[in-house]
């Protein structure tokens, strides 16, 4: 599995140097990834603190912290090589994750580029939702991103995030 972010967090993973280290986003990242047998433990505060993932990736559509979290067009045009380069060393990949909207938009516009899908009009963003893009191809699952914003104002709770990692984990096998 692979879970694709948006950015490492400025008071995150930009200080840590992992991805969802460090930050509250990551407090309940890890708390579903563990629940659903994907990470070792239930929290990450340093690139070395023991956590150990297992069958998943992670991965950021940016490699710099955005401002406002919102990265600029060109940002995400100069870090996707980085993404291609990725996906072209997880060649079993069974499903991918995307935490939020950018990171969906960002990894349906590299599919469309490689002419793994023609268009992108039957790819509506919303949580917990499922799309099959054809053979060979992983399962993509959108998600909410678990910002603070999603989650102090419950508009993604726990349970809302435990069921699209546990829909991963039966996707993954």
């Amino acid at each position: 599995m692979l879970i694709l972010g948006l950015a490492p967090a400025a008071h995150g993973a930009n200080r840590t140097g992992g991805m969802f280290t460090g930050d509250r986003s990551g407090e309940w990242l890890y708390r579903a990834l563990h629940a659903t047998g994907f990470a070792s433990q239930t929290q990450s505060v340093s690139r070395d603190d023991g956590l150990k993932l297992r069958g998943a990736y992670i991965a950021a559509a940016a490699h710099c912290a955005p401002p406002d979290n919102r990265p600029a067009r060109q940002e995400l045009a100069n870090c996707r090589s980085y993404l291609e380069r990725e996906l072209e060393v997880l060649r079993h990949l069974k499903v991918v994750v995307a935490l939020g909207k950018i990171a969906f938009d960002q990894y349906l516009d590299l599919l469309k580029s490689r002419g793994a899908i023609s268009s992108r009009a039957a790819f509506a963003f919303g949580h917990n939702r499922e799309f099959l893009l054809g053979e060979g191809q992983p399962v993509l699952l959108s998600c909410y991103h678990p910002s603070q914003q999603n989650t102090s104002t419950g508009k993604l709770t726990e349970p809302m995030l435990l069921a699209v990692f546990a829909r991963a984990r039966t996707l993954a096998g």
